[in-house]
């Protein structure tokens, strides 16, 4: 590791991922998580275009998480009744719900980790 880099951050992120893993919960790629993310923490209306923009990918990359996380429940796509060639990324109760749980693994798993780690 580098004089940046920060272990006891990476052994946080790994004790969240371990909890998720275990959890049998629904498993994400690193790729579907920036979006659910991006969905969840940016002021919306989210579109397909505007997420391929923002994380610098294609919209098939983004259309292939969405697929997934649609079938999971984490978002929906809704045409947009403004521009009907744009389909709306939507927020859901569930997907709330799932990234409100894995906040909470992580604080837990912040705690678990000593400081000097």
């Amino acid at each position: 590791m580098t004089e940046k880099t920060n272990p006891r951050m990476l052994k946080v992120w790994r004790e969240a991922h371990l909890q998720c893993v275990r959890s049998h919960d629904i498993d994400l790629t690193s790729r579907q998580m920036s979006v659910l993310l991006s969905v969840y923490m940016t002021e919306p209306p989210h579109t397909v275009r505007g997420l391929a923009s923002l994380l610098n990918v294609t919209k098939p990359v983004i259309t292939r998480a969405l697929d997934t996380m649609g079938r999971y429940g984490l978002v929906k796509r809704k045409r947009d009744e403004a521009d009907k060639r744009s389909v709306l990324v939507q927020r859901t109760v569930k997907g709330a719900v799932y990234l409100s749980e894995l906040s909470d693994r992580i604080v837990q798993a912040d705690h678990t980790i000593p400081v000097e780690a």
